[in-house]
């Protein structure tokens, strides 16, 4: 008889979150430590909550996304923002501690496997997720499979260059990427460059320029600043030229958009749409959907790692 639960966990650089999936998507129950403690914690923590919602000997299979997580060896490797030395076994650990089998990949792919598994894309064999957070993160999936590349490594959309000349440095170490303009630091950075470029009265002056947030410019395009509508305008331009791009690699069916930018609404999305039409190689026109992904924010890296483990072979 099939097993009705998988796990998933989803491991950020402050806290790791992880709960029990069933297969219609639906997070039984769900938990969290900081990410900086011993592998120990997580056992002791994810076991108790696996005996306390009575699913023991129910878990089909574990699945993890983590900064770097590798899908093809298993390991975190050269992930700035985890608390430890590098690499790390952490799929061969955890199966081991649990006597579960276990998945990893990187977080922006764990996400793509969620969509398709239990979102907006579920059905679709061509797709790419946009992850718009603190960074730009990336999934493609063609043919019905996620793209990993010969090493486990690829879809690194959001370090493709869309600013060759005096581009921002990103915090990759190059200059001009995509996640240093479309993310949500991104969209600070400009805030802070308009300001200082441009003479016009803004309520963002009334902020410390410095602290300055993407939700700051979004609470002030709300409100009706121009000059913070022209910031959404500026980074929905290149975000949706970058789309079209993008397009001309694997011919989706959608892009998936997904992350704290993507509440903006039409602010970011009108200009992002408007762009991609503008830019789009001709026999692609109409073809291509532009959609905000429908996961609940609070379960949706549970559930995008948690697609994982439908794939493990017990």
């Amino acid at each position: 008889m099939a097993k009705p639960y998988v796990i998933g966990i989803d491991m950020g650089g402050t806290n790791t979150v992880f709960g029990i999936v069933d297969a219609r998507g639906n997070v039984i129950a769900s938990s969290s430590i900081k990410t900086g403690k011993h592998s120990d914690e997580l056992h002791t923590e994810l076991s108790r909550l696996i005996t306390d919602n009575e699913a023991d000997g129910k878990i089909n299979g574990i699945g993890i996304g983590a900064p770097n997580g590798n899908y093809y060896t298993g390991m975190i490797d050269q992930a700035p923002n985890l608390p430890w030395p590098m690499p790390i076994h952490l799929a061969e650990m955890v199966t081991e501690k649990f006597g579960i089998p276990c998945l990893i990949t990187n977080d922006a792919n764990a996400a793509a496997i969620g969509e398709m598994t239990y979102g907006v894309a579920r059905g679709m064999k061509d797709f790419i997720m946009i992850t718009l957070g603190t960074g730009v993160g990336s999934g493609i999936v063609v043919n019905g499979q996620m793209v990993y590349g010969h090493d486990g490594f690829a879809g690194e959309l959001g370090h493709v260059i869309v600013k060759r000349t005096n581009g921002r440095v990103c915090g990759c170490g190059r200059t001009g990427c995509l996640e240093a303009y479309c993310s949500a630091t991104g969209v600070a950075r400009t805030a802070r460059e308009f300001l200082e470029l441009r003479d016009e009265p803004s309520k963002l002056r009334d902020y410390d320029i410095e602290a300055i947030t993407s939700k700051d410019v979004y609470d002030c395009a709300v409100a009706g600043d121009k000059l913070a509508k022209d910031i959404f305008e500026y980074t929905g331009n290149i975000l949706g030229e970058a789309l079209a791009d993008f397009t001309n690699f694997s011919s989706p069916e959608a892009f998936v958009l997904f992350g704290g930018l993507t509440k903006s609404g039409d602010l970011i999305m009108n200009p992002v749409k408007e762009a991609f039409d503008r830019n789009v190689l001709g026999i692609y026109k109409g073809k291509v959907k532009i959609l905000i992904s429908e996961l609940k924010e609070s379960d949706a890296a549970v559930l995008g790692a948690s697609a994982l483990g439908w794939e493990v072979k017990s």
